[in-house]
């Protein structure tokens, strides 16, 4: 199966199949990591005003010599900043952050479970900025079934995307069927399954006996192979790693193809096992993270 460059989303704008992820990587290496993946051919960086480092993710574009329209950049509104009015001061700072004047894609970074009305009207500012050329496409991350359910009799855009935790074992098949029935793309955060040894968990994807079985079959590393089942499986995929050769082997992933007994056996590995928080806990009792203005 032919993977594209770009997934067309549901309003016709066009994004990079694959992208750098920074959640985690510390400021004083974010540049040099946006330069190293740029240079390596991607086109597409995810980041959040909750990482801490947009200003990186910024000067690492404007250092990679790289002509900013050809650069898809993807950053995320936090809880603390949702709100109508709330959310548009949020955009304005992750723009002058990111020393730009437009956003590729801008996502509300979780729902806000407790506050659902914040939610909403974090959304209806996205949708103002959609309207107003601030930003090319909006979607959400971290929501659920419930949430989608609730959120989308409210707004007039279905979310171009949701960003959710998606690896082989755990692959929230239901949630992503409803995307499908919306036009909404699947974008998988911890697309090589990080979150299941970052947690302390005592079994790793990248250790998978099944994941290793099927790299060995196409010379490959586990890494690359998770990584070409969810591009094969239609989904947008946002690994992250601040060591230049990672970044490379991550990008790596168009020059095989997964058979469908191998797409099945990864499919298999499903455990139902949730790596990060549970959406519905977050909350600014335990979740506040106030968003700096510079």
């Amino acid at each position: 199966m032919t993977v594209p460059d770009n997934f067309q989303l549901n309003n016709g704008v066009p994004m990079p199949t694959i992208g750098l992820g920074v959640f985690q990587t510390p400021p004083d290496e974010t540049t040099a990591a946006v330069v190293e993946a740029i240079a390596r051919g991607y086109r597409h960086i995810d980041t959040a005003a909750a990482y801490g480092n947009e200003r990186e993710v910024g000067e690492g574009i404007r250092r990679s010599g790289i002509s900013r329209d050809e650069i898809f950049i993807e950053t995320k509104i936090w809880i603390n900043d949702y709100g109508f009015d709330e959310t548009l001061h949020g955009f304005d700072k992750s723009a002058r952050k990111l020393g730009v004047e437009q956003l590729d894609l801008l996502i509300l970074h979780q729902p806000f479970a407790s506050a659902f009305e914040r939610t909403i009207g974090a959304y209806h500012a996205l949708e103002k900025l959609l309207a107003d050329g601030s930003v090319r496409a909006i979607g959400v991350s971290n929501f659920m079934p419930h949430h989608l359910n609730r959120l989308l009799p409210e707004v007039n855009t279905v979310p171009a995307v949701n960003q959710i935790e998606v690896h082989p074992y755990f692959q929230q098949s239901e949630l992503q069927r409803l995307h499908g029935q919306h036009g909404i793309l699947t974008q998988a955060w911890s697309p090589i399954g990080g979150i299941t040894f970052y947690r302390g968990n005592n079994k790793s994807t990248l250790e998978d006996p099944t994941i290793l079985g099927i790299a060995e079959a196409h010379g490959k590393t586990a890494a690359q192979v998770m990584l070409r089942w969810g591009l094969q499986n239609g989904r947008s995929v946002i690994p992250k790693s601040v060591k230049p050769a990672r970044i490379a082997e991550n990008f790596e992933v168009f020059d095989f193809e997964l058979t469908t007994g191998q797409l099945a056996a990864i499919d298999a590995l499903e455990t139902g096992s949730r790596g990060g928080p549970d959406p519905d806990t977050i909350s600014l009792e335990n979740f506040s993270r106030p968003i700096p203005e510079a």
